[in-house]
């Protein structure tokens, strides 16, 4: 993971330490290590931990389309909260470890694998584009695709020989993954069902910590799922962004609003 060297603003450690974070848990100089299209990752005291902020950057198409979307943020890390906690109690070991304030969580230090892991339930966005397949095909079974973690290339598919070629993983971190992300398709889907919403595709990312142990990483939300309402199939994702359907927060408010009632 490429490091930057900015400074984290003032603004932003009061916001953290006036927010129930303990102090130890953080540096005084503490930085933006990495700046991704829609998070930050903050370094903190604790060298095994670091803190995860959500932004309020909207982007899609490889970062050809860009708007600040206020209140996105914090829906994104109240999502991410829920599922990783639902995900936690039924055996997924990730990263999450608690939640600092609206918009930040902390977790743990991991090294990320470069793969993003996408698992299809029903055809939708590029799988129409790329294979003609007609859009809302159930998949059965699920599609699970590996994509090249690299902006410059954007992002592209790969297949096992390509990552074996690439030095990315290995055929065991790659049986593990599949293995694990297949368990968490199965838990998302019911997951989703019980609010009335329909998972149809969705990414995941994982990464190794400092013992090896594979970890769910990155963040599960609106912006990696697709997600339709189960009665209507309204779109209540970032597919909303993407096609300018307009109502994106509102969107996802309503997911977060049905999971808390839920």
């Amino acid at each position: 993971m490429a490091h930057s060297k900015l400074s984290l603003p003032v603004n932003r450690v009061a916001q953290i330490g006036g927010s129930g974070y303990s102090p130890a848990a953080m540096s005084d100089t503490s930085k933006v290590l990495y700046e991704g299209k829609a998070k930050q990752v903050l370094e903190s005291a604790d060298p095994q931990h670091y803190i995860l902020h959500f932004k309020n950057s909207a982007t899609a198409f490889n970062n050809k389309k860009k708007a600040e979307l206020e209140g996105k943020g914090v829906v994104n890390q109240k999502i991410s909260a829920k599922i990783f906690q639902y995900l936690q109690e039924n055996g997924i070991a990730s990263h999450y470890v608690k939640t600092l304030n609206d918009t930040d969580m902390l977790v743990k230090k991991v090294t990320i694998i470069p793969l993003e892991v996408v698992l299809r339930n029903t055809a939708a966005g590029s799988l129409c584009k790329r294979l003609g397949i007609k859009e809302k095909q159930e998949l059965n079974p699920t599609l699970l695709e590996f994509y090249y973690k690299k902006d410059e290339l954007e992002d592209p598919l790969v297949t096992e020989d390509h990552i074996r070629i690439l030095g990315l993983a290995t055929p065991s971190d790659l049986s593990e993954i599949k293995t694990v992300a297949h368990k968490i398709n199965g838990l998302m889907i019911t997951f989703f069902e019980k609010i009335g919403v329909k998972l149809v595709d969705f990414k995941l990312e994982f990464g190794r910590d400092d013992r090896g142990h594979l970890l769910l990483a990155d963040e599960i939300s609106p912006d990696g799922c697709r997600l339709w309402d189960m009665k209507t199939m309204e779109i209540m994702d970032k597919d909303r962004f993407r096609k300018d359907l307009g109502n994106v927060i509102e969107s996802y408010n309503e997911i977060y609003r049905r999971l808390e009632n839920s």
